[in-house]
């Protein structure tokens, strides 16, 4: 074997000398961008969007984990460039894949962001470069289709004069605990010596990198990891609408065995979920298993289950109001939060839009407000973030609390309101026992 490829990219990492491309420039990518040029490496950020290209060659973010100054400072240090020309590829020494994996309206994986990433990338690739696959997918996939593509169709061998591996993103938007310099970075490769190289790549910037056997072992990692998120929220919900059967408080009863010291993680109920991994990545897997000839019945119950929430959420808004004497239709409704979860700005997948879509076709006149989110534009219709909070809450007839941003004065919205349906237990004790409360 070869390894003069493999010792002049080592030596190119370590001294920070390679040049680094990440393409897609969203939440995955941008966090990746800023992190390899804190650590000194020039990365040029490739992204078809001309608006992020735009903005990010001007030194302005438009992710709100990432700081507008600290773009500016790396742009103005010449270690942040953005492109929407592919061909900028032709330098690179290692590359990154950041682009979406969403599904299809039929379920079904949707891989066309990764194929046309691939496809460009195939058009300049090269000897010694080194490529990690972030954007979450089947088991498989980095072998199946970029290993082809990328690889055999060149004339390249992966661990020898090319490097390939697979590492799930873990961002969570809104954290500043855990970022994507101090989250363990799992890191598996098409060949021992693809991990070896990625993982030494990722060194560089990361903290700490867990390097494992395949690719394929880090690609179910990932989808082990949401797996287990929605699952144990298809059970909490579910949870939730037993309680409300018995005439129990599924939140005293939440609280309760979370005293427990072991055995029980806690978990909380909600109208739904969204974002871009959790009610998406799980189902990635289910199809796959499908082709198997097995169903993922752990995954497609706990799908069916958190799907329907938003659907639990306008049955009890209704029967609330049935209970003094008003119909749903003609009733006035503020949806309170909009975001999938709390104090971010990401739309994605939330069960707002579901909530306001239903409460909207059952007749009911439909506002909104959320102080991250100013306007939504969601299947042909479009909303406006209401201007005053507590004045809109005090005409409705109700307000539904979908996401509990944590600036939001609840005293206040519980004095205003008529009548609260509170799906995420934002007013706490402030709720509980108060008759215009309805909790889920």
């Amino acid at each position: 074997m070869d390894n003069s490829y493999k010792q002049t990219l080592l030596t190119k990492l370590s001294y920070r000398t390679a040049n680094v491309a990440v393409l897609g420039l969203g939440y995955v990518g941008l966090p990746l961008v800023t992190a390899f040029a804190e650590a000194g490496f020039v990365v040029t950020g490739i992204d078809p969007d001309e608006k992020k290209v735009e903005s990010l060659n001007r030194g302005v973010s438009y992710i709100q984990d990432v700081p507008t100054e600290q773009v500016d400072r790396l742009v103005k240090e010449g270690k942040i460039r953005a492109t929407a020309d592919f061909s900028a590829l032709q330098e690179a020494d290692a590359v990154s894949i950041c682009v979406p994996t969403p599904l299809r309206k039929t379920g079904d994986p949707d891989l066309s962001y990764i194929l046309s990433a691939v496809e460009q990338l195939a058009r300049y690739m090269h000897p010694g470069m080194v490529v990690v696959l972030e954007s979450t997918t089947y088991p498989g996939t980095t072998r199946e289709i970029l290993l082809p593509k990328l690889g055999i169709e060149h004339g390249l061998k992966a661990g020898e004069n090319f490097f390939l591996a697979f590492s799930p993103e873990r961002v969570d938007p809104g954290r500043k605990d855990w970022t994507t310099i101090n989250t363990p970075k799992v890191v598996g490769g098409i060949t021992p010596a693809c991990t070896e190289m990625a993982a030494a790549w990722y060194a560089q910037a990361l903290k700490t990198v867990v390097p494992v056997s395949s690719a394929e072992a880090a690609e179910m990692a990932k989808l082990l990891e949401n797996t287990f998120r929605m699952v144990n929220l298809g059970l909490v919900n579910e949870m939730a609408i037993i309680c409300n059967r018995l005439g129990i408080d599924v939140w005293e009863v939440i609280d309760a065995a979370a005293t427990k010291p072991f055995g029980f993680m806690k978990f909380t109920p909600g109208p739904g979920i969204g974002g871009h991994c959790i009610p998406i990545d799980p189902l990635y897997l289910s199809w796959k298993l499908r082709a198997l000839h097995y169903t993922a019945r752990f995954i497609e119950l706990a799908s069916e289950i958190n799907t329907n929430m938003p659907r639990v959420v306008v049955s009890r808004v209704q029967d609330a109001l049935n209970d003094l004497g008003k119909a749903l239709k003609g009733s006035s409704i503020l949806v309170l939060g909009a975001a999938y979860k709390p104090d971010i700005d990401d739309l994605r997948e939330s069960p707002a839009l579901d909530v306001i879509g239903l409460l909207t076709q059952k007749g009911a006149s439909v506002v909104y407000h959320d102080p991250y989110i100013p306007r939504i534009e969601h299947e042909g219709a479009r909303w406006e973030s209401v201007p005053d909070l507590i004045e809109t809450a005090r005409q409705v007839d109700c307000v539904v609390i979908v996401t509990n941003h944590s600036q939001y004065d609840y005293a206040a919205i519980l004095e205003a309101a008529k009548l609260i349906f509170d799906a995420r237990n934002a007013l706490g004790t402030l709720g509980r026992g108060n008759p215009k409360v309805i909790r889920l």
